[in-house]
C-alpha cells in the first residue's frame, strides 16, 4: 500500500471507532497486532495489548470506563509504513461523571494493508484524576469545580 492507501485505511478505522463499530474496526488490524499505550495502574484501560482479542479487551475497558464527550483527530501525517495522527479529545468518566481534556498522538504501523502496530500517546494524569477521585491532587480540582 502507498502512503496515501495508508492515511485512508487509519482514517477509516476513526470512522468506525466514532461510530462505536468496533468489530469492523478489529477487522483492520493483523490478528497479531500490537496495541501499545501508557502504564497506570488507575487508568483500566492503559497498558499494552497483543492480538485482536486483547485490543477487543482494551475497547472494553475503555468504554466501562469512559464515554467520549469529543473525539476530533486532527492532523494526519504518512510516511513509509507509518501513519501519525494528532488529536485532541474530551472524556467523561463514567463512575464519577468527571470530564477531562485529552490530546493526545497515535503512531500506526501499516503492514500487508492492515495494522501491526497502534502506540498512543496520551495525559494519564488527566485521566487518573478524573477516574479515581481519592488520587493526589483531585481535592483541589473538586473543589475548583464548585467555584
Amino acid at each position: 500500500m502507498d502512503i496515501q492507501q495508508n492515511k485512508k485505511l487509519v482514517m477509516e478505522g476513526y470512522r468506525l471507532f466514532q461510530a462505536g463499530d468496533i468489530r469492523n474496526l478489529l477487522d483492520r488490524y493483523h490478528d497479531d497486532a500490537e496495541w501499545i499505550g501508557p502504564d497506570s495502574e488507575f487508568v483500566p484501560f492503559a497498558g499494552s495489548y497483543h492480538g485482536k482479542a486483547e485490543i477487543a479487551q482494551f475497547f472494553q475497558k475503555l468504554d466501562q470506563a469512559v464515554k467520549p464527550v469529543s473525539f476530533v483527530p486532527k492532523q494526519f501525517i504518512a510516511e513509509g509504513d507509518q501513519v501519525v495522527v494528532a488529536g485532541d479529545a474530551t472524556w467523561q468518566a463514567r463512575q464519577t461523571g468527571l470530564t477531562y481534556d485529552s490530546p493526545w498522538v497515535h503512531v500506526f504501523t501499516i503492514r500487508d494493508g492492515k495494522v501491526a502496530r497502534f502506540q498512543s500517546y496520551y495525559d494519564t494524569a488527566a485521566s487518573e484524576r478524573a477516574l479515581h477521585t481519592d488520587q493526589p491532587g483531585q481535592a483541589l480540582s473538586a473543589a475548583q469545580l464548585h467555584h
